[in-house]
């Protein structure tokens, strides 16, 4: 199903080459992810124990994951926002101390006007800048941040991982 190769996202390490078959059960499973294997098994042409073998091969290989997607506001987290951080030296020990904070979301290294992207999901506006105040810049290295906070979401997807 996968073999191993160079991942072309960060240049290090190596990520599975998916074939067909497997984007398809993908695709299955990004439309419901509690659809039956014996369902998807129907709709790509593999046996239900087929399909299980491939979706644990694809969780143990962390292509994907199987997860419960909440609305934040329907939970309690009524502030979002995207922080732009400009880091002084080496990223990867600001970006490693960034993926240790819960409210961090998502971090990624950028190239552009910031060296690091983080989205930062927070219960409210005083919780948002304990975050970024107290917690985001006082890590060694940081030299600025911007913050955009979120008005209103228009558009929140998972489905571009089979295009």
């Amino acid at each position: 199903m996968a073999s191993r190769s160079t991942d072309s996202r960060t240049g290090t390490g190596s990520s599975p080459t998916i074939d067909a078959v497997s984007l398809a059960i993908i695709e299955q499973l990004q439309e419901d992810g509690r659809r039956p294997y014996a369902a998807i098994g129907k709709a790509v042409g593999l046996s239900e124990a087929a399909v299980r073998q491939r979706v644990q091969k694809l969780l143990d290989q962390g292509v994907m994951q199987i997860v419960a997607v909440t609305d934040p506001l329907t939970v309690g987290f009524r502030r979002q926002a995207m922080v732009g951080i400009n880091v002084e030296g080496d990223l990867d020990p600001v970006a490693e101390a960034l993926t240790g904070m819960a409210e961090c979301e998502y971090v990624v290294m950028t190239a552009g006007s910031f060296d690091l992207m983080v989205e930062i999901v927070c219960e409210d506006d005083d919780h948002l800048l304990d975050v970024i105040n107290r917690r985001i810049r006082t890590l060694p290295g940081v030299r600025s941040t911007e913050s955009f906070v979120y008005l209103k979401l228009k558009k929140q997807t998972y489905m571009w991982g089979t295009r």
